[in-house]
């Protein structure tokens, strides 16, 4: 089997990926919309993907179209063939995978074992580690799509990285080799780290569609022209100056416009007047912790959030 040291023995810049010696052997347990996508990237540097796994119809045409030429057999059959084993399943469904090949004796000494879950560290991985593997937590901070576009966004990706202190190298080195940029979090916060992630993008993307809808309800054909430039704005100040970034009514303390929108929202939604009361209070909070607005505006807006009746 080839080892770890192997990652720093060979400069892939300048050669045709065709050239480049084989490395690590590469299995990918599980062919969602993550899997696929990084064993095509770690291909580029000339590692070779050797098998993969998938049950759903999509997700094996998915390892087909990403992963050509590779076959597709059971999990066992994957770490049997791999030097490397991605195991790029549901956070949910990790721990059961890790225990169910451990207890088969699929697991081999020296073997690296990567998940991608960005909800866990290694110690979900503790299973392998008894069996003898080396243990690294992965986790791309990208939305996928399951496709080829995907490989150019892994260019720059950040990558939540945790492993034991010895192991830190290696997983750097394979976040790089995939085109991503390492970020190492330790054990203990990984909860944290990924609970942000979750509130900002999965929150987002619903916060974008609910006002998507309600432009359409408002008569414009294509919400987006309108969305594209303000929220692009505003989420490049927010990234830049954080909370000197807000604006809008309720950072001003217009109470008023408040009422309205509230009344609005009313007649048109049975679901966004609660999201919008939720984020109005927490963005009048803030506001007020920075000093944009006063403490009377802010109690007078929390009064108004407060109306259940509006």
């Amino acid at each position: 089997m080839s080892t770890s040291d192997d990652l720093f023995d060979f400069d892939p810049a300048g050669l045709d990926p065709a050239d480049r010696p084989a490395r690590l052997a590469v299995g990918v347990v599980g062919t969602g919309r993550v899997g696929p996508a990084l064993g095509a990237a770690l291909r580029l540097p000339g590692h070779r993907v050797v098998a993969a796994s998938g049950v759903s119809t999509t997700s094996r045409r998915r390892a087909e179209a990403l992963l050509p030429g590779v076959r597709l057999v059971t999990p066992p059959q994957v770490l049997a063939a791999a030097d490397l084993v991605l195991l790029t399943v549901p956070d949910d469904a990790l721990a059961a995978l890790v225990a169910g090949l451990a207890a088969t004796g699929a697991i081999r000494p020296g073997q690296l074992v990567v998940h991608t879950s960005g909800a866990h560290g290694v110690g979900i991985l503790e299973p392998a580690t008894r069996a003898g593997a080396l243990p690294l937590a992965l986790h791309p901070a990208m939305t996928f799509t399951g496709t080829s576009v995907d490989l150019a966004r892994l260019a720059g990706c950040p990558f939540g990285v945790s492993a034991p202190d010895e192991l830190r190298p290696v997983a750097e080195a394979l976040v790089v080799e995939m085109g991503g940029e390492p970020e190492w979090v330790p054990e203990a916060v990984r909860p944290l780290y990924h609970t942000a992630l979750a509130h900002g993008a999965n929150h987002l993307v619903t916060l974008v569609a609910q006002a998507a809808e309600l432009l359409r309800t408002a008569g414009v054909a294509e919400p987006g022209r309108l969305l594209g430039p303000l929220l692009g704005a505003a989420l490049d100040n927010s990234l830049r100056s954080g909370d000197a970034a807000l604006t809008g009514p309720v950072a001003r303390g217009d109470t008023g416009t408040v009422r309205r929108h509230l009344a609005q929202l009313s007649t048109v939604s049975p679901d966004i007047p609660a999201a919008y009361r939720a984020m109005a209070k927490a963005t009048a909070q803030r506001a007020l912790a920075h000093g944009t607005l006063k403490e009377e505006a802010a109690a007078a807006l929390l009064d108004v959030l407060n109306e259940e009746t509006l």
